[in-house]
């Protein structure tokens, strides 16, 4: 099984992304992250469910509609400092606690996940 798979299919990665930006929108401590994103999540929201299916072995949906992910290039108009990464991080990691209760696919999936929150990194 896929880590796509383990996570619901689409349910559950739907359900998981909309849990991570409810948090964003709520989380005192992630408002430096939601200042740099639009008013409306809604696109941002649809954004990741696309890329994480395929990034977790579903469908490639985010390659079908908008090409090769390039995220980091896709960011550099946002300012992503040390705080924005950890605020991100912070509604990730609450919303995988939440959402998904396989350990094991936790530690496979979260370190891969802090490392690219962190290289997204592009200022301060």
């Amino acid at each position: 099984m896929t880590p796509y798979d383990r996570m619901g299919g689409e349910p559950g990665i739907r359900r998981f992304t909309q849990r991570f930006y409810a948090l964003m929108e709520t989380l005192p401590e992630a408002a430096a992250c939601r200042a740099v994103h639009p008013p409306n999540l809604a696109n941002a929201e649809q954004r990741l469910f696309e890329y994480l299916s395929g990034w977790l072995g579903g469908p490639s949906l985010y390659i079908a509609r908008h090409g090769r992910p390039m995220l980091r290039r896709r960011h550099l108009h946002a300012p992503i400092g040390a705080e924005e990464v950890r605020g991100w991080l912070i509604c990730f990691h609450r919303a995988w606690e939440e959402q998904i209760m396989d350990t094991e696919l936790g530690n496979e999936v979260l370190p891969q996940i802090e490392k690219l929150a962190h290289h997204m990194q592009n200022c301060g």
